[in-house]
């Protein structure tokens, strides 16, 4: 875990620090007709403008964006574009798919399984592609892993239509590689039906694949014959890749664990991986500074 500040030059505002001692402010003017009443007090050794700096150094700290992180790299790394390809059509509302708890539908196992073999793959470019009667992109290609979680997770059954459109799920999915950089290009395609719907068909859609260099590994949710196994076996075997049968949440969980070994290739990373905020932190501070100040302030009045 590192430590840096997202917008470091708002630091440099902490060089006005000596005016809360030194510049001159507007004042009212009293008279005296003896200074021996008035008490010469040094700005060092009263309470006040600590108190005023030290707010001030928290406002700034939160300007300058302080954040920790993982890595931090402009090196290249070893890893892929890939496409988690998602199938949200109605059957994936179906329960019993995990035996660890049976209320849990198929896609609800399959988000979770899914973001935990997200969080492993620290080195790839990962984008997601939901689809059911059409095909969307529910996240560009990111190294943003917790983003990307997040946005799975925002996915739920039917939120692409009820039916199974394979092809165009594909066509989406080749669309959203297209804007990565990496020589090895993959996509993991999960359904638990049969094409249904779309305008392109499976065939053309791996043949572009093809073309393309990108593998395509398939994995059938659900028991046989509750899927199209034979053409996620020929999508897989015509793309170079590999398919699966995950009758139950254990032997998807066993798959994704196969996949992660996949062998990864150059690409270059982000500054950042896994960034976290801590902008909260300076600012709940300063709040509760300011509310001590403001309680002390009203009590010394009475």
């Amino acid at each position: 875990m590192y430590f840096n500040f997202g917008s470091p030059y708002f630091l440099l505002l902490l060089s006005l620090l000596p005016c809360f001692f030194w510049c001159k402010q507007y004042s009212r003017v009293f008279y005296f007709p003896k200074l021996s009443w008035i008490n010469k007090e040094s700005p060092f050794l009263t309470l006040e403008p600590w108190i005023k700096v030290l707010l001030y150094t928290l406002m700034v700290l939160a300007l300058a964006k302080p954040l920790v992180y993982n890595k931090s790299s402009s090196q290249h790394k070893k890893g892929r574009d890939l496409i988690l390809t998602i199938d949200a059509s109605g059957s994936m509302a179906q329960s019993g798919f995990d035996e660890k708890d049976r209320f849990k539908t198929k896609y609800e196992t399959t988000l979770e399984l899914s973001s935990h073999f997200i969080k492993k793959r620290f080195n790839d470019n990962i984008g997601v592609v939901v689809f059911g009667t059409f095909a969307y992109t529910a996240s560009p290609l990111t190294y943003d892993l917790e983003a990307l979680a997040f946005l799975l997770n925002m996915t739920t059954v039917g939120l692409a239509g009820e039916s199974t459109a394979i092809g165009d799920a594909i066509m989406q999915s080749i669309h959203t590689l297209s804007f990565g950089k990496a020589k090895n290009k993959a996509i993991i395609l999960l359904t638990d039906g049969y094409h249904n719907a779309g305008a392109t068909s499976p065939k053309e859609a791996v043949q572009k694949a093809v073309d393309l260099g990108i593998k395509i590994y398939t994995i059938g949710i659900g028991k046989k014959g509750d899927y199209d196994q034979i053409l996620l076996q020929t999508i897989a075997k015509k793309s170079g890749g590999k398919s699966y049968e995950a009758n139950r949440a254990e032997e998807l969980n066993a798959i994704y664990k196969e996949i992660n070994t996949l062998e990864p290739s150059l690409i270059r990373s982000e500054n950042y991986l896994n960034q976290r905020l801590l902008i909260l932190f300076p600012l709940s501070i300063v709040f509760v500074i300011l509310f001590l100040w403001v309680l002390h302030s009203r009590r010394s009045r009475v």
